[in-house]
């Protein structure tokens, strides 16, 4: 991966939604983001993430946005 598309951020969208037993397309539904736009993202490929969608999320999944996003510097 070029450096440049390299992120330290980490999300941990997929051990959140086993530990809830929660689809992707249920939190879709939920939080009304596309599955696209979710699946983007706990696949570490999205390069911002609006504060709404963080909000909408960390709601759903009952976390903190430290339990959703975390910093795991020299992983690329």
């Amino acid at each position: 991966m070029p450096a440049e598309d390299y992120s330290a951020i980490h999300c941990r969208l997929d051990e959140l939604l086993a530990e809830r037993g929660m689809s992707l397309t249920e939190l879709s539904r939920l939080v009304g983001v596309s599955l696209v736009n979710l699946s983007v993202l706990k696949n570490d490929r999205a390069k911002a993430i609006r504060f709404s969608t963080l909000t909408a999320l960390c709601g759903v999944l009952n976390c903190t946005v430290g339990d959703l996003l975390t910093h795991e510097p020299g992983q690329g």
